[in-house]
């Protein structure tokens, strides 16, 4: 089956760090506890239609900050049917994206949609096929993603993906082609006809090694402070050690790929090939958000696929990030062997003030033969920081 955890190199389950509902520190006087947050798992837990996917970012429409707004939440491979009394019924299909609407911040089941588009045939279909020049058979995953108060659009970073069943070598029979930003130009409304879709240079494959862009975007553009500096800042990942690397550009020269810059670990550079680890063991699906302290927490998978949440801290955007904080172990959801967690991120826009809400993923190396005896396998699952004033 297809995840989202690209280039997986080690396979780990075990209990490392069980962190629910207790007070943590990580070394910089920021005190705060860990806690579930079940009415946000809940809001997932789903029968009829959408009832699982891939990853899971949240953007803010038209850069709302006043919580009232519509969140696009987006996901790769989706997982569609009904399950009744517990029991996935017959027919039930993936798609390789979707999308969800969510009005204003809070895990209101009364206020969330996952709309899915179909074909001329009736049949379920992406919401963003690729419509790039490229191999037949292409799909996109999707990275992360924000609303450009420049110029209103909202771009999603996308993966280029194509199945390679004939492959021996590896557990994960697909391919990752490149990279694309996905447009959606001010005003747009679902199903979004008038995307547009953007190739993205900044990937490589050096035998295996994959360099990429669109695991986490950070916006340092609040319109509402001074402390900004007008940077998108787009993090991406090196293998073989999940090493996190970050470029930023002006918001008003996203477009523009020649005015984007990496940071090389003492200067910013237009070369991404000479960006310099900002940390490692971290994960395919990540995030980077402003402390209550001023620093900036890099919250992810441990090494792509263990099953403890971390979180390393920094005193700018593009780190250094520090020494690992275990927040949370997902031990518990891993109730078969296969079973595996990745994904972990955290989620600004749908957080409460002094909060943090957190999701990871579960998945499964044995997805097609298990999950009609575990159909609620495959969603996220969430918890929160509460920081202490």
């Amino acid at each position: 089956m297809r995840t989202n955890s690209f280039f997986l190199r080690i396979i780990f389950i075990g209990a490392l760090f069980t962190a629910c509902d207790k007070e943590k520190n990580d070394g910089n006087d920021l005190l705060f506890t860990v806690k579930e947050a079940p009415e946000w798992t809940q809001l997932f837990i789903r029968t009829d239609g959408w009832f699982g996917g891939d990853g899971i970012f949240a953007i803010p429409m038209h850069q709302d900050t006043s919580g009232t707004g519509k969140q696009l939440i987006i996901f790769s491979d989706t997982m569609l049917g009904k399950i009744k009394n517990g029991t996935l019924q017959k027919g039930y299909h993936m798609v390789n994206n979707s999308v969800a609407f969510l009005e204003g911040k809070n895990p209101d089941t009364t206020k969330i949609s996952f709309p899915v588009p179909q074909d001329s045939a009736g049949k379920d279909v992406s919401l963003f096929p690729v419509l790039l020049d490229g191999e037949d058979g292409e799909y996109f995953w999707l990275g992360d993603g924000f609303c450009n108060p420049a110029n209103g659009n909202t771009y999603i970073f996308a993966y280029r993906i194509i199945d390679r069943p004939e492959w021996t070598h590896t557990t994960f029979k697909f391919e990752v082609l490149g990279g694309a930003l996905i447009v959606l130009p001010q005003g747009s409304t679902f199903p979004f006809p008038d995307q547009y879709q953007l190739p993205l240079p900044f990937f490589s494959n050096d035998d295996g090694k994959i360099t990429s862009f669109g695991v986490a975007v950070f916006e340092d553009t609040n319109p509402v402070t001074d402390d900004t500096d007008g940077y998108i800042y787009i993090y991406g990942t090196r293998d073989p050690h999940k090493e996190v690397l970050t470029g930023r550009v002006k918001a008003a020269e996203f477009e523009a790929f020649d005015r984007w810059t990496f940071w090389n670990g003492s200067d910013w550079v237009t070369d991404f090939l000479q960006a310099q680890a900002i940390a490692d063991s971290a994960s395919n699906e990540l995030s980077v958000t402003p402390l209550p302290n001023g620093e900036y927490a890099l919250i992810s998978q441990l090494n792509s696929i263990y099953p403890t949440v971390i979180m390393r801290t920094g005193k700018k955007p593009w780190g250094p990030f520090g020494k690992i904080t275990e927040l949370w172990d997902c031990q518990p959801d891993l109730a078969e062997p296969e079973f595996f967690a990745y994904n972990a991120k955290a989620h600004p826009s749908l957080s409460e003030p002094g909060e943090l809400l957190v999701s990871y993923n579960i998945n499964s190396f044995a997805f097609w033969d298990q999950i009609e005896k575990h159909p609620h396998l495959y969603r996220p699952r969430f918890f929160k920081l509460v920081f202490e004033e």
